[in-house]
C-alpha cells in the first residue's frame, strides 16, 4: 500500500507540471491560435517540434535503466532532473511570452522532464512486476495522469483568458512558476521518500553491451502487440488540435469551455480506473482486454449527436467512460510485457509511441479538417481505427493475459 501510494503521489505531481500537459498545453495553444493566429495545422506542428522528445522518450528510458547517477538509481535521477526541469520553467517566467520562447523552453523543458518521468515510471512498472500488481499498478497509474488532467485542464482554460488579456506577461510568470514548483516539490519528494521502494524498483544495472541490450528489446515479441495498439489507440485524427477547433469556431466555446471539456473527459476516466483495480484481481487480462476495446470503439459516436457547446460538453462524460477500461487493460498488459530490466525503456517506448500516434493522428485531423470536409470525416477515421485494434489482440501471448493480479506469470 505505501509503495502505491508513493507511486500515485509522484505521479499527480509529475503530471500537473509536464510540459504536454493541460495547465501549460491549453494556456500555451490558445495563446499561438488567438494571439499569434496559427491556423490549426500550424499549431499542430508547432506541437510536433515541442513534441520530438516524447516521440523518442525510449532514448531516456534506455538511458535510465542503464544509467545509475551517483550509485543513487531512480532517486538521483528524479532529484537531478527535477531541479533541471524547474529551473528552465523558472527561466521561462522571467521572460516574456513569444513564439519563439515557448517553442524553445518548452523544447528543452520536455527533455529534462523525459529523465524524469523515465524513472518514475521504470521504479511503478518494475514494481508491479515483482509483486504481479500491473492491474493495481496501472489504475495507479492511470488515476496519476487523470486527476491532473482534470485538474489543470480545468485551471488552464481558466488561465488562457488572462493570457490573452492585457496582463498576459503576469499570467505566463504565473504559469511557469507554479510548474516549475511542481516540478521542485517532485524532487524533494524523491530525498524523503521511503529507501525501500526505490532499493525494490531499481534493478542493478547489469554490465551487457548497449548493442547486445538493444537487441534482446528488439527480438522479445511481447511489446509488439502491445505498441501496435498503443499506435491504434492513440491515433485519434477526430479529438486534439480538430476537435479544439470545432468546439470553439463552429460551437462558439470559450476558452474555459474547452478546458473544462478536457477535463471533464478525462475525469470521466477516473471511476473506471479505480473500478480496474478491483476488477483486475477477479478477472482475467484476456477478458479486460476484449470488453475494453469492443466498449471503445463506440467512444466517439457521442460527438456526432453534438450541436452545441453544452452538449459537446455532456458528450464527453460517456466517451470518457467507454475508454477507460481500454485504457487500463492497455497499461495492465505493457506491464506484463516489458522485459526484465528494461522496464523504463518500454515504458518510454509506450509513451512515445502515444505521443507520435497523438501528433500523427492531430496533422492527418488538421488535413481533413482544413480541406476536406471539416469535423465528420476525422470522426468517421477514428471509429474506422478503432474497430481494426480488435483483431490485433489476438496476436498478445496467452500467456500475459490468462492470469488475475496476484497470479504469477507463466515464463515464456
Amino acid at each position: 500500500m505505501q509503495a502505491f501510494a508513493f507511486s500515485g503521489l509522484l505521479l499527480v505531481l509529475m503530471n500537473f507540471s509536464g510540459p504536454a500537459g493541460g495547465m501549460i498545453d491549453i494556456p500555451v495553444t490558445f495563446f499561438l491560435k488567438n494571439r499569434m493566429h496559427l491556423q490549426s495545422n500550424e499549431l499542430a506542428v508547432f506541437k510536433l517540434w515541442i513534441g520530438l522528445p516524447l516521440i523518442f522518450g525510449f532514448v531516456f528510458g534506455f538511458i535510465r535503466d542503464r544509467w545509475s547517477p551517483f550509485g543513487r538509481g531512480d532517486r538521483a535521477h528524479l532529484v537531478l532532473f527535477g531541479l533541471v526541469t524547474a529551473l528552465i520553467y523558472g527561466t521561462m517566467a522571467l521572460a516574456a511570452p513569444t513564439y519563439a520562447l515557448f517553442l524553445g523552453g518548452l523544447f528543452l523543458a520536455t527533455m529534462a522532464f523525459r529523465m524524469v518521468s523515465s524513472a518514475v515510471y521504470g521504479l511503478t512498472n518494475t514494481l508491479a512486476q515483482r509483486h504481479a500488481v500491473s492491474g493495481q499498478m496501472s489504475s495507479v497509474i492511470n488515476m496519476g495522469s487523470a486527476l491532473p488532467d482534470l485538474l489543470s485542464f480545468l485551471g488552464g482554460g481558466l488561465l488562457s483568458q488572462t493570457l490573452e488579456g492585457q496582463g498576459a506577461t503576469a499570467a505566463a510568470q504565473i504559469l511557469f512558476f507554479c510548474a516549475g514548483g511542481l516540478m521542485a516539490s517532485v524532487a524533494l519528494l524523491a530525498v524523503v521518500g521511503p529507501k525501500w521502494v526505490f532499493d525494490e524498483g531499481r534493478h542493478d544495472v547489469e554490465n551487457v553491451h548497449v548493442v547486445e541490450d538493444l537487441k534482446r528489446i528488439v527480438r522479445h515479441w511481447p511489446i509488439y502487440p502491445a505498441m501496435l495498439i498503443q499506435l491504434m489507440w492513440q491515433f485519434s485524427p477526430g479529438t486534439g488540435t480538430v476537435l479544439q477547433y470545432h468546439i470553439v469556431d463552429h460551437l462558439h466555446a470559450t476558452d474555459t469551455q474547452w478546458g473544462a471539456w478536457q477535463g471533464i473527459f478525462f475525469g470521466s476516466f477516473l471511476p473506471i480506473y479505480a473500478l480496474y483495480g478491483w476488477l483486475g484481481q477477479k478477472v482475467a487480462l484476456r477478458i479486460l482486454l476484449w470488453v475494453g476495446f469492443g466498449l471503445a470503439v463506440f467512444q466517439m459516436a457521442p460527438l456526432l449527436l453534438v450541436h452545441d457547446a453544452v452538449g459537446a460538453l455532456m458528450a464527453a462524460v460517456p466517451m470518457g467512460i467507454l475508454g477507460g477500461i481500454a485504457q487500463a487493460a492497455l497499461v495492465d498488459l505493457v506491464i506484463r510485457s516489458a522485459p526484465r530490466g528494461c522496464q523504463g525503456t518500454m515504458m518510454m517506448l509506450f509513451y512515445a509511441f502515444y505521443y507520435f500516434s497523438v501528433r500523427a493522428g492531430d496533422i492527418l485531423g488538421t488535413w481533413i479538417y482544413d480541406k476536406h470536409g471539416g469535423f465528420m470525416p476525422t470522426v468517421v477515421v477514428t471509429i474506422l481505427v478503432y474497430v481494426l485494434i480488435l483483431p490485433v489482440i489476438l496476436l498478445v501471448p496467452r500467456r500475459l493475459t490468462t492470469t488475475r493480479d496476484g497470479e504469477i506469470i507463466a515464463a515464456a
